[in-house]
């Protein structure tokens, strides 16, 4: 299958075009994994594009891998306890430095390679220092990126991603999620 939707990502929202080349069915309302611009993300899948000439010359925001599993959302709740984590080291940062910048929210990618911190109003030098270092902390602790890589590039037949890497004997999901058949 080669079919197209739209999908909310990301804590904003925002509303893109992704294909997905699986064959599992998705309806509408399912939380996916999608790979965008700014690496994996967790999205909201809203509904089926439609085959149409117009629609297919559209430019695609990225790729949506698969259907949210119950390892995607157990790792999705670990990120987001980091998020939380970073959120309130932000604030504590911004109110001991006497900085009056107001936090909104915290945002993580799925893979764990990105963290943004929102703010209203302009940004200045000060907050963006303490952004920066947060940001190195809270990456730094989130060590999911080679795990992130098997997620999303896939550990065997049947895992969810429709690849398969060929070699299930060092596979991080092994015995932990791998939906291959042939031993994993």
């Amino acid at each position: 299958m080669n079919d197209q939707y739209f999908v909310s990502v990301g804590v904003q929202g925002v509303v893109g075009r992704y294909r997905f080349h699986g064959s599992t069915l998705l309806n509408r309302d399912d939380a996916v994994v999608c790979r965008t611009q700014r690496g994996l993300e967790v999205g909201k899948l809203l509904c089926r594009i439609e085959a149409d000439a117009s629609v297919d010359d559209l430019r695609m925001d990225g790729e949506l891998l698969r259907k949210m599993g119950p390892e995607d959302h157990t790792i999705a709740e670990r990120l987001d306890r980091f998020k939380d984590r970073a959120y309130e080291a932000c604030r504590l940062k911004l109110q001991e430095r006497s900085i009056a910048a107001t936090l909104v929210d915290v945002e993580q990618t799925f893979d764990g390679g990105s963290i943004w911190f929102y703010f209203l109003g302009e940004v200045g030098a000060d907050v963006e220092a303490i952004t920066d270092e947060l940001a190195e902390t809270y990456e730094a602790k989130v060590k999911f990126r080679q795990f992130a890589e098997t997620l999303a590039k896939g550990c065997g037949p049947d895992c969810g991603t429709g690849k398969s890497c060929g070699d299930c004997t060092s596979c991080k999901l092994k015995g932990g999620g791998c939906k291959s058949k042939i031993g994993c």
